[in-house]
């Protein structure tokens, strides 16, 4: 029975600082979260990327969300992710967290509960916003993204054949309750007692294990830091060929935590060929090394219209204003737009209520006229009958714009607030707020697709709820 990844798909933010970022002093690019984005929404992003619309997402019988930056501590991040993504309430959720290897822990549990055949789909989803301090190395070279694998036992495009994990107690990089930021060690010691020492070791056991060289892998993938780091690993690792080393496209995406080496491993799958071995390596508080054999599966994958890394790296917007990343991360003590009063605590017991409207996006399907309208109505609009009507997804369904208005007074960290009555393919019309927008080139007739968003957050409860942005 063969044990691997069936599906993949990523997400990468639309923002970037970079050349052209009044302020900021890097001389490349990193992707950046927009305000109203966080490690869920953009795991619910990856999510639907992945699974698309050939995945039945009823058989999906288990969800693993790896992140370092959940935005709860105490309540699981997965069940919202699950239950955005549409999936069904009959299944394992699991949060996997507090090192950079969450993502390739939670591939592993994945790939064991896959081979014990107590989960046959199992989605492992890894997501990540992490913050350097201002000017800092850290505030270089990270970025933020999120990644997500579907895992099972046939259909696979990427067996697993072996895998290797070390655990060491080190203080290199961490990051407690009270950080905002990324912590480090100095730099000898952060490199020469840890990710080059740990790494190496994990790799090597792993291939001396399959009496395997460097030469015998197509493909090598490898957490680094930094691309100097990165590349000085690859030596030592013994790759010589540059061709065999994943690129890790620091200069267009940044390190992104736990979610980076399997962005990376998204990739390289998309370049591979049947036959292929590829190494994947992963360092935090240790290492984890695993080596994949790509199957005649992949053909068939990559004639399938999938958002992967590459797909987003093409579309993106250069922030104006080093202040303004730091004020949607909610650094800086800014305001903007008149005065107004603070948000009102969501209500737990609404919420609940409100699930399939406001997380799952559903709205209803008139069961006499097979009329769809948004939010659910007991009484439809057109024939008037009474609680005769089921749910309707419109979270999967793009819309075109009918109408829209600028608002210029309502407070918002991406001014001005642009809202768009929309109507959907199929039927059905909702007004909407907007996001991820070019305000000059908004347009009444343009094409846009629904992405799940954060409102705001009170008393520690983050709202969630669906915006629309453009196709791009």
């Amino acid at each position: 029975m063969a044990v691997g990844i069936i599906e993949c798909g990523s997400y990468v933010p639309w923002h970037r600082l970079g050349p052209g970022t009044s302020g900021w002093k890097g001389s490349t690019e990193r992707s950046v979260a927009n305000f109203d984005e966080d490690s869920i929404t953009m795991a619910v992003a990856a999510t639907n990327n992945c699974l698309y619309e050939e995945v039945d997402r009823q058989a999906i019988d288990a969800l693993y969300f790896a992140s370092t930056t959940s935005p709860y501590k105490e309540k699981s991040s997965a069940v919202l992710v699950a239950t955005a993504c549409d999936l069904k309430t009959e299944i394992m959720c699991a949060d996997f967290s507090g090192s950079l290897r969450a993502g390739t822990i939670a591939l592993k549990a994945a790939l064991d509960a896959a081979k014990a055949d107590s989960g046959k789909r199992i989605v492992v989803t890894a997501s990540d916003i992490r913050v350097g301090k201002p000017m800092s190395e850290f505030d270089r070279t990270l970025g933020d993204g999120a990644t997500t694998f579907l895992v099972g036992n046939s259909q696979v495009i990427a067996e697993i054949e072996d895998y290797y994990s070390l655990s060491q107690e080190i203080y290199d990089t961490w990051r407690s309750n009270e950080d905002k930021y990324v912590q480090t060690w100095e730099d000898r010691w952060v490199f020469e007692e840890g990710y080059f020492k740990i790494l190496p070791t994990a790799v090597s056991q792993l291939m001396k294990r399959n009496s395997l060289k460097p030469r015998d892998f197509e493909r090598a993938v490898f957490y680094g830091p930094n691309a100097r780091r990165h590349a000085e690993m690859g030596r030592r690792l013994g790759f010589e060929s540059q061709i065999q080393i994943q690129d890790p496209l620091f200069g267009k995406l940044g390190d992104t935590g736990s979610a980076f080496s399997l962005m990376m491993l998204e990739v390289a799958l998309y370049d591979s060929k049947a036959g292929d071995r590829i190494l994947l390596a992963n360092y935090g508080s240790g290492a984890d090394a695993f080596i994949w054999r790509v199957t005649d599966e992949i053909t068939k994958f990559k004639q399938k219209k999938r958002r992967g890394v590459m797909t987003y790296l093409q579309s993106k917007k250069i922030i104006d204003s080093y202040q303004t990343y730091y004020h949607w991360r909610g650094l800086l003590d800014v305001e903007m737009g008149s005065r107004r009063p603070s948000p009102l605590v969501p209500s737990p017991s609404a919420m609940l209520r409100e699930v399939n409207k406001n997380i799952r996006f559903y709205g209803s399907k008139c069961k006499r006229c097979a009329s769809l309208q948004y939010p659910p109505q007991r009484i439809c609009t057109r024939c008037h009958s009474k609680d005769e009507f089921e749910y309707y997804p419109f979270w999967n369904k793009k819309a075109k714009v009918f109408t829209f208005a600028k608002d210029y007074l309502t407070p918002t960290l991406d001014p001005p607030l642009v809202l768009a009555v929309a109507n959907f393919e199929g039927g059905g019309r909702a007004l909407l707020e907007t996001t991820d927008r070019d305000v000059n080139q908004y347009k009444i007739g343009q094409y846009v697709e629904m992405t799940f968003r954060k409102l705001y957050t009170a008393a520690g409860i983050h709202n969630y709820y669906w915006k629309c942005t453009p196709v791009k």
